[in-house]
This record gives C-alpha cells, sequence and structure tokens, in this order.
C-alpha cells in the first residue's frame, strides 16, 4: 500500500533548527527512517517536505483523487491553515497527523490545531518516532479494512 509522509514548514531544516526542541537527526534522516519502517510494515512510502502552503495543498488533493493514506506533519500551518483544512476533508483514505513535539506542551499559539478534527487520528511528542508509530497506525487500519 502506497502512503505519503508530508511535512509542512520548516521541517527541511530538521538538525540545525533548535536541536533542543526538535532534536538533532536531520530531515534526511527522517526520510531514511520513514522509508526503513514503511518497508518493516510492507507500505510503499513517499516522504515530501515543503514551505508552500499550496503545494502541500495540492498533494493532499493527489491523495484525495487517488484515496491514499497520508501521515501529514502540518508543521506551523496546523494552528492557522484553513486551506490544507478543507483540503484534508476530501481525503478518503486514513489520516494521521503527527507532530515531533507535544504541540499542547509548548507555546499557547500551538495547542490549536484546525486539523486535528479532520484527521483519523493525531500522534505527537516522541520525536521521529512519532512517524513510526503513524506508519504503525495506518497499516493496522488497512489491516482492520474489510477484504485485507
Amino acid at each position: 500500500m502506497r502512503v505519503l509522509v508530508l511535512n509542512g514548514p520548516n521541517l527541511g531544516r530538521l538538525g540545525s533548527r533548535e536541536p533542543e526542541v526538535y532534536g538533532s537527526s536531520s530531515y534526511g534522516d527522517l526520510v531514511t527512517r520513514c522509508q526503513q519502517w514503511a518497508r518493516d510494515l510492507s507500505l510503499d512510502v513517499e516522504v515530501r517536505q515543503t514551505d508552500d502552503e499550496a503545494e502541500l495543498v495540492r498533494w493532499i488533493h493527489e491523495a484525495a483523487d487517488s484515496a491514499t493514506p497520508v501521515v501529514l506533519n502540518p508543521a506551523a500551518f496546523t494552528h492557522y491553515s484553513y486551506a490544507l483544512r478543507d483540503a484534508c476533508v476530501q481525503l478518503r483514505a486514513v489520516l494521521v497527523e503527527v507532530h515531533i513535539t507535544n504541540p499542547s506542551a509548548r507555546e499557547v499559539f500551538r495547542h490549536t490545531s484546525v486539523i486535528s478534527s479532520v484527521a483519523t487520528g493525531t500522534i505527537a511528542g516522541f520525536g521521529l518516532n512519532s512517524y513510526r508509530l503513524a506508519l504503525q497506525a495506518v497499516a493496522a487500519v488497512a489491516a482492520d479494512q474489510p477484504g485485507n
């Protein structure tokens, strides 16, 4: 099963951006780990990152049109992108919102997600392992689908 792992703004700077908050692993490390975790779960994963809201919306449209499951770290778009939320509503497959840190344990402006109410579930606060848990959730939901 194909899964898109989509990452929003500034995640391409992992390892150099606030390592005391986001850790020292690079974006390349994240991609490598997601690919390995996906292989272990018999998933075909494509990991993408953009700082462009419109591009992220287009990727969500692509997933909606192909009924592809999505693991989404909307990053800063989490808190205010109604365009991204409206795109996510159109998804026909599982959507797992993921965060490296726990937004509820951070600054007040990070406490609200406009995405979580339309996501199948949210995983946050486990560092890069949040992505592993999200991929496991996608695989588990797929296994529970009729015919699997």
